[in-house]
């Protein structure tokens, strides 16, 4: 077999945490068993919000990594307004939450760096993998967003090398994702978002999505798009690691960043209200936040009956989050609560789905993640709107916790494995 290259262009990767990262640092790490040689395009000097340098073990070492210096606004932002941190991840104080910098900085981002901060590198790396392109006959490129103006990049290099195989890699959509109408965007900045959404998935030989809703949304807006969901790696998921380990106590478990947007708010009424009227619970039960949880929801929860309850273990490395995972009896997820992120599936599920764990998930009804949690038999899926039925819910999975029956009874989740993904991509790319 002849072994083809592929060069990829993600602002995120290694030492970057999050699960942004993983999803093409998992597919290079795969490419090559299906014929494939991966090649990275990634920022010399970028500002990440998070890091994780665990993740190093995974780039292969015979990897090619290509970097150019990328100059992007938000280290001067973080210096104006701290809260600036939080819209490198699309994060952003709602409501009474905002002060009048986090207006200013939102409306600046959203009208002055179109589509984001990182739009600075799109001429420089143009003008840059033109050259190194034809140099090294490479035929296939994929950009992976957000940032969505790495997919501004490939269309650059479409219109000047029409020969080239383009993928539009969208881990989050563009102007459908929940936060977008946060942005404060005047008419003119609306259409130009739109306008280069258009034309990305126009010029785009493949767009692919990480949901079912998101690649029939790309299609209804001219893509030639194709659904590969994120995934698991069986050698670093929960299977392999301490699954069997008994806690003394019945632990729901939040990994990841929890902002105010996805904060289930029934969910911490339903528990207070069980802490409140079942003692038997309230001595086993614990909240545990593995990750960055948004202070005005902690400080929300501390004045609440949880408060006693709570264990806060900030953010760890990956392959610490994934023993946190095993070491719980349930896991949490939630989602935006619009109708619009029904297509949204946290990368993190399929993890959850490797430790065998029951899953708790939020979201807008009918949900991608409700359909992966029926086919695998995972858990349940609830809206911003339930109450009864999430205490009926716990507490059944606390009896059975109780009498030493909360098993893992999951199915099918093996074609959520990043090789077999992997195996699907190389497919598509023919």
């Amino acid at each position: 077999m002849q072994t083809k290259k592929i060069l990829i262009i993600t602002y995120y990767w290694p030492p970057a945490g999050g699960p942004g990262v993983q999803r093409w640092l998992k597919f290079a790490k795969y490419l090559p068993e299906f014929g494939w040689k991966p090649i990275i395009y990634t920022p010399e000097n970028p500002s990440y919000p998070l890091l994780d340098e665990s993740l190093m073990k995974d780039v292969p070492e015979d990897l090619e990594i290509v970097k150019t210096k990328i100059w992007e606004p938000y280290q001067l932002a973080e210096k104006l307004n701290k809260s600036n941190k939080k819209f490198k991840a699309g994060q952003f104080d709602v409501g009474n939450n905002q002060s009048w910098k986090s207006k200013l900085s939102i409306w600046v981002r959203g009208n002055f760096f179109i589509p984001d901060a990182r739009v600075f590198w799109v001429k420089p790396s143009t003008e840059f993998l033109e050259k190194y392109l034809q140099q090294n006959n490479i035929e296939t490129v994929v950009t992976s967003g957000p940032p969505h103006s790495m997919h501004l990049i490939g269309l650059n290099l479409k219109k000047k090398l029409p020969h080239l195989r383009w993928i539009a890699d969208f881990r989050d959509p563009w102007t459908e994702i929940s936060y977008y109408k946060h942005l404060k965007l005047t008419n003119r900045s609306d259409k130009k978002h739109r306008f280069l959404e258009s034309e990305v998935f126009k010029n785009a030989d493949i767009t692919l999505a990480t949901s079912y809703t998101d690649a029939e949304n790309f299609r209804k807006n001219g893509a030639n798009a194709v659904c590969i969901t994120n995934g698991f790696d069986e050698t670093d998921s929960g299977k392999k690691l301490n699954q069997s380990a008994i806690s003394d106590h019945f632990t729901l478990s939040y990994i990841g960043v929890l902002e105010q947007l996805r904060n289930p708010e029934n969910l911490w009424a339903a528990l207070n209200n069980l802490i409140k009227n079942n003692s038997d619970f309230a001595e086993s039960f614990r909240l545990k936040f593995v990750g960055r949880i948004d202070d005005k929801i902690l400080t929300s929860l501390e004045n609440s009956d949880l408060k006693n309850h709570i264990l806060k273990l900030g953010y760890v490395s990956h392959d610490r989050a994934v023993q946190e995972m095993s070491n719980s009896s349930i896991l949490l997820i939630t989602n935006f609560p619009n109708v619009s992120s029904k297509g949204i599936i946290p990368g993190k599920i399929f993890e959850y789905l490797a430790t065998g764990k029951q899953i708790l998930s939020f979201g807008p009804n009918e949900a991608d993640v409700s359909k992966i949690l029926q086919e695998t038999s995972a858990g349940k899926h609830f809206s911003y709107e339930d109450s009864e039925e999430i205490e009926d819910f716990i507490i059944q999975k606390f009896k059975l916790w109780k009498n030493g029956n909360l098993s893992e009874n999951t199915k099918n989740i093996e074609q959520f494995s990043r090789k077999n993904l992997t195996k699907q991509l190389s497919e598509l790319l023919g």
